[in-house]
């Protein structure tokens, strides 16, 4: 199997899921606060690498001012029952370690680094769905690089369950490509894989939420994303995968 890291939004995702990028989370009520745990599995697409799971606790927090989902906080600029508009930072745990790999090669290139992205998010929710849309930069300069989304999601409820799918398009720009899927000269000297400088790129994907509510206070959620990759990423000789997603499940407290 392959190995994975957290990815939100992305989480893409999480990414947000993996976003993405990343991260999806279950949201508190208005002036309420959720806590619970959760395990999440991120396909990744590099070489040389198994399928791990990654205990993740939940820590949410929602009001008419401020949000704080885990790895991502915010602050609304806009808020009513139709319009979200907020300044948005999350953590970017996507990361590749040389020593982690089993593959030769790979064991001969750079590390690239988690990183912290900031930027700003909208969503537009009518009875006929939510349009969401996001962009962020990397504020720590690893990659140097930029992060778009755009999403239409629908949302339904069916007697204890809320369910919502949703299809989207990400986008990566160049610097942030090359950062985590290029090879360069030297690192191709050392380890002969062929040198590579990715353009920018977009990938689309699927996404659904679910949550149960068990009782008043206690909700069982699940959130899965499935990206195809651009050709910009699969052709990377870092990259042995034509998709990557994330798998996040777990059980929240909410207290009222």
């Amino acid at each position: 199997m392959k190995k994975h890291y957290i990815e939100m939004k992305q989480i893409k995702a999480l990414a947000a899921l993996a976003v993405a990028s990343a991260v999806c989370m279950p949201t508190a009520m208005a002036g309420t606060w959720s806590l619970g745990a959760s395990a999440l599995v991120s396909p990744d697409p590099y070489r040389g690498k198994n399928d791990r799971v990654y205990p993740v606790p939940v820590i949410s927090y929602e009001s008419d001012d401020f949000y704080f989902r885990t790895l991502a906080a915010g602050y609304y600029l806009w808020k009513d029952d139709t319009n979200r508009l907020s300044i948005d930072a999350y953590f970017l745990p996507l990361h590749f370690k040389p020593s982690d790999s089993d593959d030769q090669q790979m064991k001969q290139l750079d590390k690239r680094r988690s990183t912290m992205m900031a930027g700003m998010s909208y969503s537009h929710i009518e009875d006929w769905g939510t349009l969401r849309t996001m962009f962020s930069g990397d504020v720590l300069d690893n990659s140097g690089g930029f992060i778009g989304d755009l999403a239409y999601l629908y949302r339904f409820n069916l007697d204890s369950w809320t369910l919502t799918p949703g299809v989207g398009v990400s986008w990566n720009s160049e610097d942030q490509n090359n950062y985590y899927y290029g090879v360069s000269r030297g690192e191709s000297a050392r380890s002969g894989l062929a040198q590579y400088s990715p353009s920018d790129s977009w990938a689309p994907y699927f996404e659904l939420s679910a949550n149960y509510n068990i009782n008043p206070n206690w909700n069982a959620f699940f959130t899965g994303r499935y990206i195809r990759l651009a050709s910009e990423v699969k052709n990377s000789p870092m990259v042995d995968s034509t998709y990557s997603g994330v798998l996040w499940t777990g059980v929240t407290y909410t207290f009222r």
